[in-house]
């Protein structure tokens, strides 16, 4: 108890705000010899999860190495409305996967091909070591520039989470990720929407026949969002959860 007492109290002056929860995380992967090393980086300001090796995402760790983005909460919106339209056989991407946590997810459920990209090589060799073992796929490269040309028109479900944060607003952003998370995977141009645009410029040539997008954004672009979806001839819908602060585009292709 002491020494978990002496964790608490390094964590809290580093102003960690649930320094009870992380100290508990701390020593349940920690031997006695790396413990110290581990608060150390962690009071250093290192996001937890780089600390730690993974993130808990969908009651799952989602390993996630240093430098990598951090899967957030708010992204299990996007399984959980995902997994809605799940049928054997169906094909799923996950674009800007990231760590790959919600291929990960979504590679679980039966019968279903996974797919996920990102431009991050770091990203990427994560999300490898998340999703190849349930069974999925993962490429490096640009949007849909590294997918095999035979996902072309089979796509049935397309996850995308794209870096939103618009240009201006990234140095109010926690030093945590500011600091410790790629800009590739956080800056979202003028308006936080560049990515979008693109994505949703290409979506037509990589969806099936009523293939949908699902695409997180946030409350405040949300109206832009659904224009834009549908501007790209996909009927957009919104599923959001206040207790996650999280606010998803659902778009379906005729």
């Amino acid at each position: 108890m002491r020494v978990r007492a002496d964790v608490v109290a390094r964590l809290r002056a580093a102003g960690c705000v649930f320094a009870e929860d992380e100290a508990d995380l701390l020593l349940s992967v920690a031997d006695g010899l790396r413990l110290d090393e581990l608060v150390a980086r962690r009071v250093a300001g290192l996001p937890l999860e780089h600390v730690v090796g993974f993130a808990e995402f969908c009651g799952r760790r989602i390993a996630v190495d240093p430098g990598v983005f951090v899967p957030r909460r708010r992204t299990e919106l996007l399984v959980e409305q995902a997994a809605r339209f799940l049928r054997p056989g169906a094909v799923v991407l996950d674009l800007c996967c990231g760590s790959g946590a919600v291929a990960a997810v979504l590679a679980e459920s039966d019968g279903v091909e996974v797919h996920a990209a990102d431009i991050d090589p770091a990203a990427v060799r994560c999300a490898r070591r998340n999703v190849e073992p349930r069974g999925g796929r993962v490429y490096e490269g640009d949007l849909y520039a590294p997918l095999p040309p035979g996902l072309r028109g089979r796509i049935d479900v397309l996850v995308v989470n794209v870096p939103y944060v618009p240009t201006a607003e990234i140095g109010m952003m926690p030093p945590e990720a500011r600091l410790h998370e790629p800009a590739v995977a956080l800056d979202g141009g003028a308006d936080g929407l560049d990515l979008a645009r693109r994505v949703l410029a290409g979506a037509g040539d990589w969806l099936a026949p009523r293939g949908r997008l699902l695409l997180e954004t946030s409350d405040e672009q949300a109206g832009t969002a659904c224009a834009l979806f549908t501007a790209a001839g996909l009927t957009p819908s919104l599923a959001r959860d206040d207790d996650r602060g999280a606010v998803a585009v659902l778009g379906e292709r005729p």
